[in-house]
């Protein structure tokens, strides 16, 4: 067996471990994590292994060196896993996600958007009510995002338009997807200016009712043609 290869193997064994043992709450956030010589023996691995583990968790955020203190537990979940499970995720998981995050922002910038981020979100609306003569599911698509954008950054939450940003892609997939097949509806410019007009009008519940009524029934008939492919 290649030496790296099996070295790389032994990293990857204390990753998975090290990192079961963060999920389940074994060193809770802002807790010490035990030596590497400790952790080496526990593990029943060599400490040189044990640090290149370490050093990956410390890269991801997991961990946090104080010098002279030791190595602590900065954070329990991976963001990198949950990414790579995003990516992974289906398109029914990325709709009911889609679902989630656009009618929370519609909510929140009905409540918080000021005048610069409206101006912004009705810049979107614009461009999305003016398709080009070439029009393609891509371009549609980029559009559409591009208006969501808008929505997610006037909310008022950072997490949440950071989460937004990140699932992009997989929004611009889902839109695509739609799009491509004829069985699902397309949402069109009077449903997208619903929301504006909700958010514009300082009403809450409307803005995510406007959101709901163009993400629910794409969800709704996608699980339905699963249903029926079964």
């Amino acid at each position: 067996m290649n030496p790296a290869a099996a070295k790389r193997s032994l990293v990857d064994i204390a990753l998975e471990s090290l990192g079961a043992q963060l999920a389940d709450g074994r060193w809770p956030v802002g807790s010490r994590m035990p030596t590497e010589p400790e952790l080496a023996e526990e593990l029943g691995i060599s400490r040189n292994t044990v640090r290149e583990a370490v050093r990956v968790l410390l890269y991801a955020g997991l961990l946090e060196v104080r010098q002279g203190d030791g190595t602590y537990v900065r954070a329990v979940v991976n963001p990198g896993e949950a990414m790579r499970a995003i990516s992974r995720a289906s398109l029914r998981e990325h709709l009911e996600v889609r679902c989630l995050l656009e009618e929370s922002a519609a909510r929140l910038a009905a409540e918080r958007a000021g005048d610069a981020e409206l101006a912004r979100i009705a810049a979107a609306l614009d461009r999305l009510g003016r398709p080009p003569a070439d029009e393609t599911p891509e371009s549609y698509a980029e559009r559409d995002l591009a208006f969501h954008v808008a929505i997610a950054d006037a909310c008022g939450n950072q997490a949440l338009s950071s989460l937004y940003r990140y699932f992009s892609h997989a929004v611009r997939q889902s839109v695509q997807d739609s799009i491509r097949d004829e069985a699902l509806p397309d949402p069109d410019f009077a449903a997208h200016a619903a929301i504006f007009d909700a958010i514009r009008t300082r009403r809450p519940d409307e803005a995510g009712a406007a959101a709901a009524a163009i993400t629910r029934p794409l969800l709704a008939m996608l699980a339905r043609l699963l249903d029926t492919q079964r």
